[in-house]
């Protein structure tokens, strides 16, 4: 194990021992470890922190059965309007190559006993899904049903596995070929609360309409996994400073940068997890500014007095924490 340059967290190095192209633009890596021998366990959800090629270190949901103890998948899309680390692991990453890796951790667990599974992916946020499903079993150990949504089937992934006729009455794959008014409705699936589970993994916009068209479901059967990476860049974005009002001292937030980010750099110890906005980790205390909320957590009277800094930026100059 080695530490991180990002920080105090151990790194084991894997070699990669595969690279196969899982969809256009898309890419599965298989992580072995350098020297052989079992990986730590993980659980279906979870995600491991990948340093890539040009240095970053970014969050890949694991995608294998988690009854694997020989190997980690990830399965990439390369991201033009990321902050480069997909296209830096999808462009320069070859078989053999070593790549510093986080243990993994989970914040989009399954729960136990969940009675039913509603699964519901967007595009690349069928990973952790997938190694949900695996984990199911055949015949599954819980009844689940999948809806799988992308934009055409040559930018799906695992197409071929997910489209076997054995799986017909459990998985709805939908294109809408960029179209809104193609889009899958959702509300026949969740208009009827149940007493199962419902896990919505996949980009913003998939998630927010989840999320409003299940608020009349038990909060605790909704979960979200999102692929937004903390700092990821949208077009109005500008830099912000954030100051600490119990320690004292202020941050620049550059563009491109999560609040989270610039934290840790500064030795500022701060509760995290996802880096995406769905956990509720690294909520912390607003003091004094108007924030650009992103998150999936707070609850619309809780936005005057919190941000989650893992995804959430500033609609002012400056916002005041309770740091």
């Amino acid at each position: 194990m080695t530490e991180s340059a990002h920080g105090a967290e151990a790194l084991m190095p894997l070699r990669i021992a595969s690279i196969v192209d899982a969809a256009d633009g898309i890419r599965s890596f298989e992580l072995r470890p350098a020297r052989g021998g079992e990986l730590p366990p993980f659980t279906p959800g979870s995600h491991i922190k990948v340093q890539v090629p040009n240095g970053e270190l970014r969050k890949y949901s694991l995608c294998n059965d988690a009854a694997e103890r020989d190997r980690y998948v990830i399965t990439v899309k390369r991201d033009a309007q990321g902050r480069g680390g997909s296209i830096s692991l999808v462009d320069l990453a070859s078989v053999g190559d070593t790549l510093p890796t986080s243990l993994p951790d989970n914040a989009f667990a399954l729960v136990d006993n969940p009675g039913s599974l509603i699964f519901i992916a967007g595009g690349i946020g069928i990973t952790p899904i997938l190694s949900m499903i695996r984990s199911l079993g055949e015949p599954p150990t819980v009844p689940w049903k999948l809806y799988y949504l992308s934009q055409a089937p040559a930018g799906t992934a695992f197409l071929d596995e997910l489209g076997n006729p054995a799986l017909k009455a459990s998985v709805r794959i939908h294109h809408d070929h960029g179209d809104p008014a193609q889009s899958l409705d959702l509300w026949p699936v969740l208009e009827k609360p149940n007493r199962g589970h419902v896990y919505c993994c996949g980009p913003r916009g998939l998630m927010e309409a989840v999320r409003d068209m299940s608020g009349h479901w038990s909060p605790g059967r909704i979960h979200f996994e999102s692929f937004l990476e903390g700092g990821a860049r949208q077009p109005d974005d500008q830099p912000f400073t954030v100051a600490l009002a119990r320690s004292g001292g202020e941050l620049q937030v550059p563009v491109g940068k999560s609040i989270l980010s610039v934290l840790l750099e500064a030795g500022v110890r701060v509760g995290h997890s996802c880096e995406s906005g769905t956990c509720g980790s690294c909520r912390t205390g607003l003091l004094a500014g108007t924030a650009d909320h992103r998150d999936m957590v707070l609850l619309p009277d809780e936005q005057d007095s919190q941000v989650m800094v893992c995804v959430s930026r500033a609609s002012c100059e400056k916002l005041v924490l309770d740091l």
